[in-house]
């Protein structure tokens, strides 16, 4: 039985991208590992088939009083699905909802948080969930946000983007590492192979090359146009849908990046996310 390690980030941060990048990396496969496989490498947290094993109760009828007893059993149960380290994806704040802890800690040998500027996840935010630029950037500002349950997937406490991020990142924590996305763009081998010795691996060089050249962008949306992709939203046309970043430059107007720095500029300012010339209130 193995504890869980979390892979967490706020929504369109960049979560399937390290997932898929460690599928690669230790299942080291001469092809890049199919993106609707990813499920079966890296549970979810929200994922309804696991809380099913101790309610029949449906997803959407599952409120946080519900989820709070649930959940600890689901860990535990989670924990159980491989002999060595469990990989669960999540998109929680590191709290609690209804005095039970999100994540439980006798269940959890580690954490990778993915961090990306908010600028940029308005627009991937808004594209997966259907929303305007406008809509997404006060509902990233929600305290106490919640995702929406689905037939298969159970209500995640997201929490403002703000306060996701700073629940995870606030405290140096051993067991806990830290990536921004742009680094993931920027400076891959550096970025991956922390990621990697975070984990305690030593993989060679070329190992780490050809993981980050399956996991790239431009191979992940081949996969996706040729086979599908799960976990693509009603409301998008793709999943893997630009995967650049600074789009927020020719996309977001004056008054909209002025927002969202007004909502979230403390956070964004510890991480380099702030505009040029743009300062954090408060």
């Amino acid at each position: 039985m193995g504890a869980i390690i979390w892979l967490a980030s706020f929504p369109k941060s960049g979560n399937t991208w390290m997932r898929a990048f460690l599928h690669n990396l230790l299942r080291n496969p001469d092809t890049p590992m199919p993106v609707n496989e990813l499920n079966k490498f890296t549970l979810g947290d929200s994922q309804y088939a696991w809380y099913r094993l101790f309610t029949e109760k449906p997803a959407s009828d599952l409120d946080l009083e519900d989820l709070a007893q649930l959940r600890p059993k689901v860990h535990r149960a989670m924990m159980g699905a491989h002999p060595d380290s469990v990989f669960v994806k999540t998109h929680g704040y590191l709290g609690a909802s209804k005095g039970v802890p999100l994540h439980t800690m006798e269940c959890t040998a580690g954490a990778i948080y993915v961090v990306r500027n908010p600028l940029d996840v308005t627009l991937s935010y808004a594209d997966h969930f259907g929303l305007s630029a406008d809509e997404t950037i006060e509902a990233m500002a929600v305290e106490g946000g919640l995702s929406q349950a689905t037939d298969d997937q159970v209500i995640e406490f997201l929490n403002s983007w703000s306060t996701n991020v700073k629940s995870w990142t606030q405290a140096p924590n051993p067991h806990l590492h830290v990536v921004r996305y742009e680094d993931m763009l920027d400076k891959p081998l550096k970025a991956f192979t922390g990621v990697a010795r975070f984990l305690g691996l030593n993989p060679p060089r070329r190992r780490v090359e050809k993981a980050i050249r399956f996991s790239s962008f431009k191979t992940l949306k081949k996969l996706e146009e040729t086979g599908g992709f799960q976990e693509r939203s009603e409301h998008s046309k793709a999943f893997f849908r630009k995967g650049k970043r600074d789009q927020w430059k020719t996309q977001l107007s004056p008054a909209q990046v002025a927002r969202i720095v007004d909502l979230q500029g403390e956070q964004m300012a510890r991480f380099g996310y702030l505009p040029k010339g743009a300062q954090a209130s408060g």
